[in-house]
């Protein structure tokens, strides 16, 4: 094993996790407080580790320092929920908190899970708590740790994915911290904490990994996970009989970046081998542990797995990696994906249940503008007797349905307008975005709230342009760090400035190459220029068959940056 190096400083991060006594801080301090909705910085970057962290609503922000008033505080809270499938019990009780604790419904993130927004400090313990009572739980979910473990939901065998799926669940639960501070804050709500004295974290150690660490596991031919956007990347490798043979291993990937700091940039994972199923857990343990011992701990925005890699080599991580291991690595196999999207409607498995994926735009399940998606999802998990799977294009699929269910399921979906996949553009199918503002302190644009506007006038071009139904994959996000992945947009928009984005275009339709800068802070007048005159071109010259982002590529349009791109932010 290659000998760690120290650090020549640690970020003040690690200096509070350090001082955390495994995850406590003080927050039982914090939240009783009652004189403040807020709670302190260092409590806040522990909070993470629990799922939750602080937000305040930015729309209000100046007129609340005008009148002398603190921010307008709130918390979001995220559930862990390994390959997004839950039960329609949890569903109901899910939403049933959200109606509680929630200011805005229940939200799909791109990690197939939900999110509440808009908590109060006071009423934390009971909706965490709440999440915990449903058999789920928060713990994990944000904070420097392995985050929820996502899972393809559109396989064609049904007998390979519920075993890939049991692998998720036990990969998520075998790689998650072992604090006890969880169970004293949130279950058995203790109102003074305990020193920590007898916890013992084997995997992650005191001051947990340098960032956070994502695994996703996709199931050929569909990589409805981008599988590699991840830190750890898995591809099920299945055999000519759809038995599971094992899973190829990528490391390296992610998609944040920060404006203006060139040490930064969304990068695509490779592969460098393969392993059997039984030895999948110990693989993954050791492949956290690598990143544990050798990301930086002293820069927060270099340390990611991927710059870890870039620093050192890919083969000095697959090195590391095997001299971890008491089994060889073996040579990638063979694999091949069709899509990176979700198939909207009905479709039948192999064991002639039938699952019908439901399209829910920027993941928002509420009851607003005519749309009633929170009360039609609400009634279909009255009746549903399978299970809900979230996708990671934040859609919900109504899974496991008996042949002779369907119809009272379709009744509903026609009842309460949830058909939207049904009429709408190939674009906006297929168009992801992130919450942005007013609640992401990080945002520098919009992002869920604008992408319906510019939707709409983009959705001209291509009635223009005879490509209404074309499937182009759009990604809109609100800042560089890019939680909705429009770097692997075949059109990406990434925020500059209020109204500014640059657009990237170029990425592929199966989730294997990055897009490339294309125009940098154009507001819409210049957005919708610029891909006027592509998708004129691409209607004109584009090859049978050929999709947008191919296109523009072969076209000599854009150049493709390759798994690490050319220009860095």
């Amino acid at each position: 094993m290659t000998e760690q190096a120290a650090p020549a400083s640690l970020s003040e991060v690690e200096h509070i996790k350090a001082e955390s006594r495994y995850l406590r801080g003080t927050l039982d301090l914090g939240l009783a407080d009652r004189r403040t909705g807020s709670i302190s910085e260092s409590d806040d970057r522990v909070l993470k580790f629990h799922g939750s962290y602080q937000q305040d609503n930015r729309d209000v922000r100046d007129e609340r320092r005008r009148q002398k008033l603190e921010p307008d505080y709130g918390f979001m809270v995220r559930v862990r929920l390994p390959g997004g499938v839950l039960t329609p019990r949890q569903w109901l009780d899910l939403d049933e908190l959200a109606s509680r604790y929630a200011s805005s419904g229940l939200r799909i993130t791109t990690r197939q899970t939900f999110q509440y927004h808009g908590a109060r400090k006071e009423d934390l313990r009971d909706l965490i708590g709440g999440i915990n009572a449903t058999g789920l739980s928060t713990l994990a979910a944000c904070g420097d740790v392995v985050r929820n473990v996502v899972c393809s939901v559109n396989p064609p065998h049904c007998t390979a994915h519920a075993e890939v799926q049991q692998w998720t669940v036990r990969l998520m639960y075998h790689l998650e911290p072992r604090t006890t501070a969880y169970r004293e804050l949130w279950i058995d709500r203790r109102e003074r904490l305990g020193d920590g004295a007898n916890d013992d974290e084997p995997l992650l150690g005191r001051t947990y990994l340098p960032r956070k660490f994502k695994f996703g596991i996709a199931i050929p031919p569909y990589n409805d996970v981008d599988v590699f956007a991840q830190d750890f990347g898995l591809i099920a490798v299945l055999g000519e009989d759809g038995a599971l043979q094992g899973f190829n291993l990528a490391p390296g990937g992610g998609m944040g970046a920060t404006a203006g700091d060139p040490r930064t940039y969304p990068a695509l994972a490779d592969l460098i081998g393969f392993v059997p199923p039984e030895h999948l857990l110990e693989t993954c343990w050791h492949a956290v542990a690598v990143q544990r011992d050798f990301g930086d701990r002293a820069i927060r925005k270099h340390a990611r797995l991927k710059y870890t890699i870039d620093d050192r080599g890919l083969q000095w991580y697959r090195d590391e990696l095997q001299s971890r291991l008491p089994f060889p690595i073996e040579p990638p196999r063979p694999y091949r994906f069709e899509h990176n999207g979700d198939r909207y409607g009905w479709v039948e498995s192999d064991d002639g249940r039938w699952h019908l994926t439901l399209q829910i735009p920027s993941g928002r399940l509420e009851d607003v503008d005519g749309h009633l998606r929170r009360s039609g999802m609400r009634e279909i998990a009255r009746i549903h007797k399978g299970e809900f799977r979230m996708t990671c294009n934040q859609n919900v699929i109504v899974a496991n349905v008996a042949a002779g269910d369907r119809k009272m399921i379709d009744a509903l979906v026609g009842q309460y307008g949830l058909d939207d996949h049904r009429r709408a553009s190939g674009l906006r199918l297929h168009a992801l975005s992130c919450v942005a503002l007013p609640t992401c302190g990080l945002a520098m644009a919009e992002s869920e709230r604008y992408l319906p506007q510019l939707l709409g006038r983009l959705e001209g071009l291509l009635e223009r342009h005879g490509l209404r139904d074309e499937p182009i994959h759009l990604r809109m996000s609100g800042c560089p760090n890019g939680c909705s992945r429009p770097y692997m947009g075949e059109i990406g928009l990434v925020g500059r400035a209020v109204g500014k984005y640059d657009l990237h275009v170029g990425a592929d339709h199966t989730g294997e190459r990055l897009g490339a800068p294309y125009r940098e802070n154009i507001g819409e007048e210049a957005i919708v220029s610029a891909l006027d005159e592509l998708l004129g071109r691409f209607a004109v010259e584009r090859n049978p068959g050929e999709r947008f982002g191919d296109f523009v590529v072969r076209a000599g349009i854009v150049e493709p940056p390759g798994r690490r791109p050319a220009i860095r932010y």
